[in-house]
């Protein structure tokens, strides 16, 4: 019941919060609100990814420099999947290729209805360091993950997706950083994407560089990070032991790990030379269906956390936790934006709410524009190293203005209520995801 209190508060402000403003002051106000805040968000990620770059990341040795090679135990990588035959068994060559020597390879079936066991059975067969656990019922991701951390034999456990081609190097880079300090709960990798036959695919090259890794940039230089990317991730056994692993009953359990782990005071790093190459959707239901998932495991975490993360002891996570809710706010805005403009041709409006236009303004859309082209340019200037040709996405790039903020509004219009007002939450169980029209090696 209280869960059920705080969740029609915290509903009301964001609905009632931008409409609220626009009474007490005008409606000019709001939609300054919805124009600026991307072109304040863009700032910030582009000042905070050159910032992690001029501090730490330019100056880090990369493939080819001298460099020792330590070996810090057995690591263990974890491989979920459900019907992820067509994938997986690239996905495990890959993680037994690893420069990193000590290494074993732990691959869930968790309850698949395709070939995927008999896939698993031949090659365990094949290979010494490859071992198998067969879930027979489909149990989610939290639980195959649980499965396999607690059969590994090693106390950093790198963690991946069945679709993911990990970097030959990957491995030891999350090695080395998890070694480097004892306080250190996990280390997110550099997901990049192979599927790039449609123009989603492509938006989403430029996305991943120009969004994704700015912002996780951006949040290593203040500290906490919103979430480890779910689909290359090291974790320390002993954090993971502190927080009882992942939480079985979350639609994304790498964003809740993430809060758990820092709400425990582990630190949580981006280490973008680990890279590892993934299938992303290609298709508009494809993409819809995965960022509605993001947007709905956002919502739960905050639901979950939102009570007790005003305490002082959690105040390392207060900058996070405004800054989505300020996105929440966002697109809640936008929306009321769009019914005002609606009803002043239906109605006759009071001054402060009427609504002339719900796009921007010829000079605020070039400057979101150029913004939008400088923000590249700094991820490009970044990210060259990792991927030769991110140059080439510099064209799809005109589209990411209109993709990302319309999907952020769309997402969070449909996810946020319907995770505000539902009841228990039950076990979280997976499906098969799209992975792309056409798939690049």
């Amino acid at each position: 019941m209280i869960d059920r209190l705080i969740a029609f508060l915290i509903l009301s402000i964001a609905l009632g919060a931008p409409f609220g403003l626009a009474l007490v002051a005008t409606s000019n106000l709001l939609l300054n609100f919805v124009f600026f805040y991307p072109l304040f968000m863009s700032v910030i990620w582009m000042s905070g990814g050159l910032c992690f770059w001029l501090l730490w990341e330019r100056n880090w040795p990369w493939r080819g420099d001298p460099q020792p090679y330590p070996n810090h135990g057995l690591v263990t990588v974890l491989i979920p999947c459900h019907n992820e035959a067509r994938h997986v068994e690239q996905t495990i060559l890959a993680a037994l290729a690893q420069d990193y020597a000590d290494i074993e390879v732990i691959a869930i079936n968790d309850g698949s209805t395709d070939n995927t066991r008999a896939l698993f059975d031949r090659l365990s067969s094949e290979h010494d360091r490859l071992r198998i656990i067969h879930l027979v019922h489909n149990q989610g991701k939290a639980m195959a993950l649980r499965m396999g951390a607690l059969a590994a034999r090693s106390e950093y456990i790198v963690c991946i997706d069945g679709d993911a081609l990990l970097a030959p190097d990957a491995v030891r880079y999350l090695t080395d950083s998890l070694a480097s300090r004892p306080d250190i709960g996990a280390v997110t990798g550099n997901p990049r994407i192979r599927t790039r036959s449609t123009l989603i695919g492509r938006i989403q090259v430029g996305e991943f560089s120009s969004i994704i890794g700015l912002i996780k940039r951006t949040q290593g230089v203040y500290g906490q990070l919103f979430t480890v990317s779910g689909v290359v991730t090291a974790f320390r056994r002993r954090a993971l032991d502190d927080v009882d692993y992942w939480s079985v009953d979350m639609i994304t359990e790498d964003i809740d790990v993430t809060w758990k782990l820092q709400r425990k005071e582990w630190k949580v790093l981006f280490e973008p030379r680990a890279l590892c190459w993934v299938l992303m959707p290609e298709t508009l239901r494809g993409l819809w269906r995965q960022r509605v998932r993001w947007a709905q495991g956002g919502a739960e975490v905050l639901l979950k956390n939102f009570s007790t993360i005003w305490r002082p002891r959690y105040r390392h996570l207060w900058l996070l936790l405004i800054d989505y809710c300020l996105s929440v706010a966002w697109a809640f805005a936008l929306f009321l934006s769009i019914v005002l403009w609606a009803m002043g041709y239906v109605v006759e409006l009071p001054p402060a709410l009427q609504v002339t236009r719900v796009w921007p303004p010829a000079f605020t859309g070039m400057v979101l524009a150029m913004v939008c082209l400088f923000q590249f340019s700094a991820s490009v200037l970044i990210d060259r190293r990792y991927e030769a040709d991110l140059p080439r996405a510099l064209f799809w790039v005109i589209w990411y203005p209109f993709a990302y903020w319309l999907i952020n509004l769309l997402t969070t219009l449909y996810s946020f209520p319907k995770v505000m007002v539902r009841g228990q939450r039950k076990r979280a169980r997976w499906t098969s995801p799209d992975r792309g029209i056409e798939e690049l090696t």
